[in-house]
């Protein structure tokens, strides 16, 4: 029969500790992320405090946004080493607290009287010259009030109006509209259809559509030739799903028309806008804000922060000076505070170090790709990077990731620029977006009546000495977002 023993053992296992496990969560945040967070950590810490310039300074303030603009070699950058450390506090007091108030007053009194003055001198306010956006609905009532309506006509058409999404479609039926109109007495149906049509008459064309089919249908008058008007009104009305599937061939046999002449009118309903709503008011267009700008200085590809995505902030030295001075037991709370907030300065100086780092050997493996484009992009993989720079291939995964890099050829993301290697037929190698690169040359040269097939790219590619199978020509397509042969081709 077994006993139960209890017994102790020595063993060694690695950690991570708090404040590596932090620099680790914020090494992979966004640009954006990364500064909220910042931001959060500044208000409830009485230790951090934003780094502003200085106002009363303007001549140094210009030469260091100068500087700022101009590139510097990334030699100057400081290492992880060096940023790392923070001095210590006592020998970074050098002035008083007082001296620091007197200071953030007159500051504060500077910004107000510049202010005044500002506003005085332009005679408005800045808030009252910022452009207002027109709004689809505000767009409409002006088109309304000038037409000769009566005031319960005016009222329905204004509930019709009110009641349309961004997309510009009406998404309820007329019987719902009868109660959120609250007329006396209520409108009756055949009432709703003559306000539905007078607000389908203003402009935008295709507005106040109840369906894609209807929004199109209403838009078919802006072509300008009777001919293709009448075939499109035909194709938007009974072959909507050969449309959409761009069946030329079968389209034109419906219509007894020829090829040439279906893609002719399906060219002219592609002008036509589904969404007409989307011309007013914002547009919802979401902008990407480099982390690392990438320039050629003296012949040499160069890559530099980003200035404005660098939260500015520092220890408060006055503060951290004062508590070292009066620190006792009773103050847990507050050395907990000045240790985040020293983490806190040493994260963020830590951060853009690797990511400049590991920005500049990217560069320099893919200079290539800089000068001549995608066609030159070189087969670059995690380890590669983590050798020449010095950490770890998970670090390299964490700063790539939702970074993005601005260079002449446009803005990518840090992944864009790492690719596993294929082997060609003459034993080098070539990088994926280098194929996909040619894949999108040769898609793009070839003829519209006789596009090529998956099939036909990667037999070409094969001639050139680079073995792609069909279905990984059709996959790097589809991430090129290029439609099959079949909707490419147009007939002449």
């Amino acid at each position: 029969m077994r006993s139960l023993t209890l017994g102790m053992e020595h063993r060694q296992q690695q950690g991570l500790s708090p404040r590596l496990q932090r620099a680790v969560r914020l090494l992979q945040l966004s640009s954006l992320d990364f500064a909220q967070e910042v931001h959060e950590t500044l208000d409830k810490n009485p230790f951090l405090e934003a780094d502003e310039p200085d106002i009363e300074n303007p001549a140094e303030e210009v030469e260091t946004a100068d500087e700022l603009e101009r590139p510097f070699p990334v030699e100057t950058a400081p290492t992880v080493q060096e940023v790392v450390e923070v001095p210590p506090v006592e020998n970074e007091a050098e002035t008083t607290a007082g001296d620091d108030i007197d200071s953030d007053r007159e500051t504060w009194q500077a910004d107000g009287i510049s202010s005044n003055r500002r506003n005085d001198d332009s005679g408005a306010n800045l808030m009252e010259m910022h452009a207002v956006e027109d709004s689809l609905s505000d767009h409409l009532l002006r088109q309304l009030n000038v037409l000769p309506l009566t005031e319960r006509d005016r009222a329905i058409a204004e509930v019709i109006v009110g009641s349309l999404d961004d997309d510009g479609y009406l998404r309820f039926s007329l019987p719902d509209l009868v109660d959120i109109a609250g007329l006396d007495p209520r409108p009756t149906e055949e009432e709703l259809r003559i306000a539905l049509s007078r607000v389908q008459s203003l402009e935008p064309a295709g507005v106040a559509a109840r369906s894609v089919q209807e929004c199109l249908l209403l838009q078919v008058p802006v072509i300008a030739d009777p001919i293709k008007q009448e075939l499109a009104h035909t194709i938007i009305d009974k072959y909507l799903q050969l449309l959409a599937a761009k069946d030329v061939a079968g389209l034109a046999r419906r219509l007894s028309a020829s090829p040439a002449e279906v893609e002719s009118v399906l060219e002219s309903i592609r002008r036509l806008d589904p969404r007409p709503g989307w011309r007013f008011g914002s547009s919802h267009v979401q902008y990407v804000t480099p982390d690392v700008i990438v320039k050629k200085v003296r012949g040499n590809w160069t890559a530099t922060l980003n200035p404005s995505i660098v939260p500015r902030v520092r220890l408060n030295h006055v503060y951290a000076e004062m508590f070292q001075r009066n620190r006792n037991a009773q103050h847990s709370e507050l050395a907990a505070h000045l240790m985040e907030a020293r983490w806190t300065v040493s994260n963020v100086e830590q951060r853009f170090a690797t990511i400049l780092s590991v920005s500049q050997a990217i560069v320099n493996h893919q200079k290539n790709f800089l000068e001549y484009g995608p066609l030159a992009m070189k087969p670059l993989g995690l380890r590669e990077i983590a050798d020449e720079v010095g950490v770890h291939e998970s670090t390299v995964s964490r700063v790539t990731n939702n970074k993005f890099m601005a260079t002449p050829l446009g803005v990518f993301e840090l992944k864009y620029f790492f690719s596993r290697a294929m082997t060609t037929a003459s034993g080098g190698e070539c990088s994926a977006t280098a194929i996909r690169g040619l894949i999108s040359d040769m898609i793009n040269s070839e003829r519209s009546h006789a596009p090529l097939s998956d099939a036909e790219i990667a037999r070409q590619l094969a001639r050139q000495g680079i073995i792609v199978a069909r279905r990984t020509v059709t996959k790097y397509r589809q991430l090129l977002h290029i439609e099959a042969f079949e909707r490419r081709r147009k007939h002449a």
